[in-house]
């Protein structure tokens, strides 16, 4: 097939959807399908355009099989409303440009957010008459009003009727949890519209690996410390200050140690709370190259998912497989009536606790400190069902079985409707 994916990240951002767009596009490639990926300049999560792509308006490379076909962005480090507006609007104005050279797509899958994107993907399918697959990753506007990011009353208008118009004009929509189907299906989106394949993991490269010898570990004097770690996305739906509050509960145990990762503007904001908090087991760090993610994860003896209390029940972290891969216990400071408590009490492979309790949160790190076997068990438990639930070579079959079920229906539908319309003109 000839697949075309309008996905706004992709590599070489570290972090988020970028990852997963990127494996599926080169998983499809290696399986022999022919794939353009229409993104942006490379930008997240500095939100600034990288040195090397700076000062272009277009690029096409060729990576590991896949034509990757960029476009300009307008972006500034800390957006306002009118600078997000600008943002979507570049991005909806040259990536539709740039998606019309080249071949024809039989099918396109578009990744939202940014929800604009609908917009130049449906004309597109116009144009080529073949069907789009809507990949939800989270469901806006609805997710972000939850939180406070959007309040703007207009802006929220806008946005829900993007979102009516994204799930009218798709043939197909996909969603990574089983919680986004019945938000979808209380919208008006017919159920056999809906098909859900939950985001994976690549179970081979992020992998149990020893913490002994660990250069994580060696780098930041970690050695023979209990470490509770980190890492990802720091924003109004993580609140991260449980986190630090738990580490100063626990600062009279010198050997916990408490390592957060993040985005640099982020992590120096964090450094303040540590401060007034006390906090000074928290080592805070920049994000990793992506090569280093195994051994970074393997440095932890226990992982962290932390949400607030207010986000909403359907938001599933990316974060959930990786940590489950790694082989180390979870625990998820969580909504318990949430996606990503769900995915972790059906895995067995961690334990939730109330969001933004930075007591319970720490009584819980203390209970595994104090129960290595038990720790152990939950860290074996969550590989397994990483590797059963969440594998990546599963997404992909089901992905590709997907592809082809929407690229025969849509065949059987244009003969109709072509025969339909000679009728009528005759």
């Amino acid at each position: 097939m000839r697949v075309l994916i309008y996905s706004y990240n992709y590599y070489p951002e570290p972090i988020g959807i970028a990852p997963l767009m990127t494996e599926l596009a080169e998983g499809l490639a290696k399986r022999g399908h022919d794939v353009r990926v229409i993104t942006a300049m490379p930008n997240y999560p500095q939100r600034q355009i990288y040195e090397a792509y700076r000062g272009k308006l277009y690029t096409t490379e060729e990576r590991n099989g896949v034509t990757i076909q960029r476009s300009y962005v307008w972006i500034k480090p800390k957006p306002n409303l009118f600078d997000r507006i600008l943002l979507d609007s570049s991005f909806v104005f040259t990536s539709f440009f740039q998606a019309l050279r080249g071949w024809r797509p039989d099918l396109i899958l578009l990744t939202v957010p940014p929800l604009p994107v609908s917009v130049p993907a449906a004309l597109l399918g116009w144009i080529h008459n073949c069907p789009i697959i809507l990949n939800v990753q989270d469901i806006l506007p609805e997710a972000a009003v939850h939180v406070g990011l959007i309040k703007n009353k207009l802006m929220i208008r806008v946005l829900e009727s993007l979102e009516k118009f994204a799930y009218r004009t798709a043939h197909t929509v996909s969603v990574i949890a089983d919680g986004f189907v019945d938000n979808l299906e209380r919208k008006g989106v017919p159920p056999g519209k809906i098909t859900c394949i939950p985001n994976w993991v690549d179970v081979h490269f992020i992998k149990p690996l020893p913490k002994e010898e660990n250069a994580f570990r060696k780098a930041h004097n970690l050695e023979g410390k209990f470490v509770v770690q980190y890492s990802g996305n720091i924003a109004l739906t993580q609140g991260l200050e449980t986190v630090v509050e738990a580490a100063a509960r626990l600062r009279d145990l010198p050997d916990i140690a408490f390592v957060i990762v993040g985005e640099s503007k982020a992590i120096a904001k964090l450094k303040e709370h540590c401060a007034a908090c006390g906090a000074e087991n928290v080592i805070l760090l920049p994000f990793q190259p992506r090569e280093k993610l195994p051994e970074m994860l393997a440095a932890a003896d226990v992982g962290l998912i932390v949400q607030k209390q207010n986000v909403v029940s359907f938001n599933m972290p990316s974060k959930t497989q990786v940590l489950l891969a790694s082989g180390r216990p979870v625990i998820a400071s969580v909504p318990s009536t949430g996606s990503a408590a769900k995915a972790i009490e059906k895995s067995h492979g961690g334990v939730v606790v109330e969001p933004e309790n930075p007591e319970a949160l720490a009584h819980q790190i203390l209970e595994l400190y104090n129960n290595p076997e038990y720790a152990a068990l939950l860290g074996k438990q969550g590989r397994q069902y990483a590797i059963e639930r969440y594998s990546f070579e599963q997404a992909l079959s089901q992905y590709e079985a997907l592809f082809q079920k929407v690229k025969e229906s849509a065949e059987v539908v244009k003969p109709a409707y072509a025969l339909s319309v000679n009728k009528s003109s005759s």
